[in-house]
């Protein structure tokens, strides 16, 4: 019976991804993918519409139904004393039946995202909208402070607001280091499947995007700083594989990973792309860099990242990956 029960439910989260998806022939593929047939997947449909779980479109085409739950925050009546108050105020309602990994993993991040509000924005407001069907869960928090890479920029006397969100690729960034040891968005944004930030009309994510989905849950006239995060219901991440990933055998945050794709809007040719790379990498053991859709690199840019900062910093381990031909010449070159 418990195999039953397990085994229509990962039939009805295909069922669902495939809903999601918009896939067409939904019925005829859960029935072959499952080896079940048709009307099996007929009467798991109509269920999912009697559970308002999907609602029937038109003929042959549904769609998940979504919540919505917004709450609004205010500073002067002590509601952002404490980075968990909205979290076990409201939030905790909405994730109470899902499996301890998921908890664990928003607990983490809803309170640390709070904390930066609390902690940095200067904002009076804390405003928090919560989305989800049976497969995902998204938040969008806005606050109306600083914005997040003008404070990064101020703070450092960064030139520009991109070198500002360069640094937040890296980890180990805080403005203020007595009281935080700036990993927060590093972890938060890999733990999440998805994970972005809007201030100052400027995107932090480590994934690759399309501006038109990122602010469905906002107005795009953001003032302060916005979070969008999702994470599906039924993810199988853990908060301490993620932390394992970055760590060394005592625990110690000494690895990082930068997606050189999101930083540059095109292919980074000069040695000051690549400064702004190497700032603070002194900081880490190892330093994976990811050329994932980054068509070609420079000769002034791979020289500086792969020779000049390699022979400044020899205990420090470079790792490119995903790079295609013509950025593997490159590096062979000035490698050689």
């Amino acid at each position: 019976m418990k195999f039953d029960k397990e085994r229509k439910e990962t039939i009805i989260i295909y069922l669902l991804e495939k809903i999601q998806n918009k896939d067409s022939e939904i019925s005829k593929k859960v029935s072959e993918n499952f080896s079940i047939n048709q009307n099996t997947v007929h009467t798991y449909i109509n269920e999912l519409v009697n559970s308002n779980i999907i609602r029937r479109v038109k003929r042959g085409e549904y769609e998940l139904i979504k919540t919505k739950s917004v709450y609004s925050l205010e500073r002067k009546r002590g509601e952002l004393d404490s980075d968990t108050y909205a979290f076990e105020t409201y939030f905790i309602n909405h994730i109470k039946n899902m499996s301890s990994n998921i908890k664990s993993i928003w607990s983490y991040v809803f309170t640390e995202m709070t904390n930066n509000v609390i902690d940095h924005s200067q904002s009076d407001i804390f405003n928090i909208i919560v989305e989800q069907d049976y497969l995902t869960t998204t938040v969008a928090m806005t606050d109306n402070g600083i914005g997040i890479f003008k404070k990064i920029k101020e703070h450092f006397n960064f030139p520009t607001l991109d070198d500002a969100i360069c640094e937040l690729f890296k980890g180990k960034l805080t403005t203020d280091h007595i009281n935080h040891s700036g990993e927060g968005i590093f972890f938060s944004s890999r733990m999440m499947d998805d994970f972005f930030i809007i201030s100052d009309n400027k995107i932090f994510t480590i994934i690759k995007f399309d501006n038109s989905h990122i602010i469905d849950l906002v107005s795009s006239n953001i003032q302060g700083t916005c979070v969008v995060m999702s994470l599906s219901n039924y993810s199988h991440k853990e908060a301490k594989e993620v932390f394992d990933l970055y760590a060394n055998d005592d625990g110690s945050f000494t690895k990082t990973k930068i997606p050189i794709k999101n930083i540059f809007e095109s292919s980074p040719v000069s040695r000051s792309q690549a400064k702004r790379i190497c700032n603070r990498l002194e900081k880490f053991k190892e330093v994976i860099l990811d050329f994932d859709g980054v068509e070609w690199i420079g000769q002034g840019f791979a020289h500086q990242l792969f020779v000049v900062f390699t022979n400044a910093y020899p205990e420090i381990e470079l790792i490119p990956i995903n790079m295609n031909e013509d950025i593997s010449k490159m590096y062979n070159h000035v490698r050689g």
